[in-house]
C-alpha cells in the first residue's frame, strides 16, 4: 500500500466533494492534512457552517491528524496563511493539492466583469497564491508534489463559462512552469482534470450518468501526490472510472519560405493534417518546438 507517513499535505477546497475525498484519502494513508475551505457556496459567497471543521473531525475520528484552515485562496495573504498553517502546525510541507473552485455562469454578452474576476481569483490566481509561497518551501526541502486542477472546460471550452474556461486553461501553463522550475529540486507538478457529481452539478440532469462519485477521482490524485509518482508536467483525466492522459500536439505543418493569404487557404488541409503529429514533453517542449520549426526552414534552404 502506498502511504504518506511523515508527509504534510495542503488540500484547498477540501470541505466538500472532490477536495474532501482527497483529504480523507491522504489522511487515511498517513498524511497530516491542512483542510482548507472557507465554507463558501458554489458562487463563492460565504455560507453558514464550517465544512473544513467537519472534515477534520472525520479525519480525527478515524485516528488521523488534520487542521482546519478557513483562509481564502483568492488573496495572496490567504495563500500565504494556508502554507504558514502547515508549517506552524506540522513543521513541514510536502504536498499541495489546489482544488478550490467556484462557478458563475453567464454568456459572453452578459457575463459581468465582477463574475469574470471572481472565478479567476479562486481557480487561477488562487493556484498561484498557494503555489508561490509553497514552492520555496518545497524546493528548499528538495521534495514536493503539486497537483493543480483544470477541467474539460479548460481543455475544450463550454458555453456560458468564459471565466471558468479561461481560468482552467491558465492552470495548464502554470503547472508547466512549476514542473520546469521544480525539476532540479525534486518538485513535481501535474494537472488533474476531474469529473464527479458534486454540488457543482446542482441543476443538471445527471440521471443518465454512470457512477461518478469523488472516490473515483481521488486515487489518481493520490498517486500524483505520492513520492512514487514518476511524471511531471502532465495532464490526467479522471471521469466515471476512466483515467487517461491528455496532451497537446502540433501537426508537422507546411513550410514555405514566403506565404500569401491565398496560399494559407490552399494549404489549410495539409496544415491541419494530424498524421505524424509532434507531442512535445514539458521538460523540452519550448526548445523542441523551436528546434523542429527551425529545422524545417534549414532543410528547405539546403
Amino acid at each position: 500500500m502506498l502511504r504518506y507517513d511523515d508527509r504534510v499535505a495542503v488540500v484547498t477546497g477540501a470541505g466538500r466533494g472532490l477536495g474532501r475525498a482527497y483529504a480523507l484519502l491522504l489522511a487515511e494513508r498517513g498524511a497530516r492534512v491542512v483542510v482548507n475551505d472557507p465554507g463558501a457556496g458554489v458562487r463563492g459567497d460565504t455560507v453558514p457552517g464550517s465544512p473544513a471543521a467537519d472534515v477534520v473531525a472525520e479525519i480525527e475520528a478515524a485516528g488521523g491528524r488534520a487542521v482546519v484552515s478557513t483562509d481564502s485562496v483568492a488573496t495572496p495573504e490567504g495563500g500565504q496563511t494556508i502554507v504558514d498553517t502547515a508549517l506552524a502546525r506540522f513543521g513541514r510541507l510536502d504536498i499541495v493539492v489546489h482544488n478550490a473552485g467556484n462557478v458563475r455562469y453567464g454568456s459572453l454578452r452578459d457575463l459581468s466583469y465582477d463574475d469574470f474576476e471572481a472565478v479567476l481569483d479562486v481557480h487561477l490566481r488562487g493556484a498561484f497564491h498557494v503555489v508561490r509561497p509553497a514552492f520555496g518551501v518545497l524546493a528548499d526541502a528538495g521534495y514536493g508534489r503539486v497537483v493543480l486542477t483544470s477541467s474539460i472546460g479548460g481543455l475544450y471550452g463550454n458555453r456560458n463559462v468564459a471565466n471558468y474556461a479561461a481560468a482552467k486553461a491558465g492552470i495548464l501553463g502554470l503547472s508547466n512552469v512549476v514542473a520546469l522550475e521544480g525539476a532540479d529540486s525534486g518538485v513535481q507538478c501535474n494537472v488533474i482534470v476531474p469529473a464527479a457529481v458534486t454540488r457543482l452539478a446542482d441543476g443538471l440532469d445527471t440521471s443518465a450518468y454512470p457512477p461518478m462519485g469523488p472516490e473515483l477521482v481521488a486515487p489518481a490524485v493520490g498517486w500524483l501526490a505520492h513520492e512514487s509518482c514518476s511524471v511531471t508536467g502532465e495532464i490526467f483525466v479522471a471521469v466515471a472510472g476512466r483515467v487517461a492522459r491528455a496532451y497537446l500536439a502540433e501537426t508537422p505543418g507546411v513550410y514555405r519560405p514566403q506565404w500569401s493569404v491565398e496560399q494559407v487557404g490552399a494549404d489549410i488541409e495539409a496544415i491541419r493534417d494530424t498524421a505524424d503529429s509532434w507531442i512535445l514533453p514539458t521538460a523540452t517542449g519550448h526548445t523542441d518546438h523551436l528546434k523542429r520549426s527551425f529545422a524545417r526552414a534549414m532543410e528547405a534552404a539546403e
